[in-house]
């Protein structure tokens, strides 16, 4: 693998530090005892019975409007494309015991984190593979599409990026879970720098390491393990070059599109570097800025939360290693 090389204006630009990537984690212990409530599986070759069944135990996923009336709900069921589909998605999740502790942890985890969080009912459906609605965690729902984890060479995903089919794997509905967590709990800032996108994600996959810890860091952030290490191993001239660039202050959706949005990699303008790279390098760049705030700081979660972009990095000591 090459290691990352830029031209900078003043040469090459190194700094060398050494840094702990471990993250404090409190010893939480299991509080919640849940129930995974598979509406996938009941949802199939309904009848006019069973169907008042499912909505009175699944108004959520039935509602009843004009256009979905129970003839809809019945044809849906019986579909022969929805029939394949769920029959792979029943083949692939048949026995969701681990998927259930590992909720159970999570959640245990989040109620001892943000003790005002209630107990979610757990739900898994089949949202005929909606990529950007994959996994929900609201104030008291955790829902699942398990038909969007059902493996990158899976024969139905054929019409995705492979950065995008990269990640409809079962390891990663613990990190969806966790992202769609966040976005209650993390308010963007009303500073839009590239630096503040870079540290609201930077929050984002902090919350990772102190809720799902057992997780690798790569799938935490939805990276290959080569992808992953590559960061690892250029941290210090990827710094560089956004200080070279000076583009952390700068506030512009192209540089959020080349460092912060998701793509098959990250757009530093030089075709023979970017090849290697992931997409999101402002995320994870961001997330050392957090772990290096934190580590340096005493200050609780709820705080970090809070805290402005700026304030953090501002009093970060952020140094990235060589």
């Amino acid at each position: 693998m090459k290691k990352l090389i830029f031209l900078l204006i003043s040469g090459c630009f190194f700094i060398q530090c050494k840094k702990n990537d471990a993250i404090e984690v409190a010893d939480v212990k299991k509080s919640v005892d849940l129930n995974i409530e598979r509406f996938d599986k009941e949802f199939l070759n309904v009848d006019e019975q069973k169907l008042v069944e499912l909505k009175r135990k699944y108004p959520k996923f039935l509602p009843e409007r004009e256009e979905y009336t129970s003839e809809f709900w019945i044809n849906k069921s019986k579909e022969p494309a929805f029939i394949d589909l769920n029959k792979d998605v029943q083949k692939k999740f048949n026995d969701l015991s681990k998927l259930e502790n590992d909720i159970e942890n999570l959640v245990s985890r989040v109620k001892y984190y943000f003790p005002e969080e209630k107990t979610p009912r757990v739900f898994t459906i089949i949202n005929e593979i909606t990529i950007d609605k994959k996994a929900f965690y609201t104030n008291d729902e955790i829902i699942i599409s398990l038909d969007a984890y059902l493996g990158k060479d899976y024969k139905f995903y054929g019409e995705f990026s492979e950065y995008q089919k990269a990640n409809l794997e079962p390891n990663q509905i613990l990190p969806d879970l966790v992202t769609n967590f966040a976005y209650r709990k993390i308010l963007p800032s009303q500073d839009k720098t590239l630096i503040s996108e870079m540290i609201y994600y930077g929050k984002l996959q902090y919350l990772k390491d102190l809720l799902i810890p057992e997780v690798p860091n790569y799938q935490k952030i939805g990276f290959s393990e080569i992808k992953y290490k590559w960061c690892e191993e250029n941290e210090a001239q990827i710094w560089a070059y956004f200080i070279e660039e000076k583009l952390l202050y700068e506030s512009n959706l192209k540089n959020n599109q080349r460092f912060i949005e998701d793509g098959p990699f990250t757009n530093f303008g030089r075709p023979e570097i970017d090849r290697e790279s992931p997409g999101r390098v402002g995320q994870w760049v961001g997330w050392q800025i957090v772990k290096s705030y934190m580590e340096n700081n005493d200050v609780t979660v709820d705080q970090l939360l809070k805290t402005e972009p700026i304030i953090i990095f501002n009093n970060s000591k952020y140094k990235p290693k060589k």
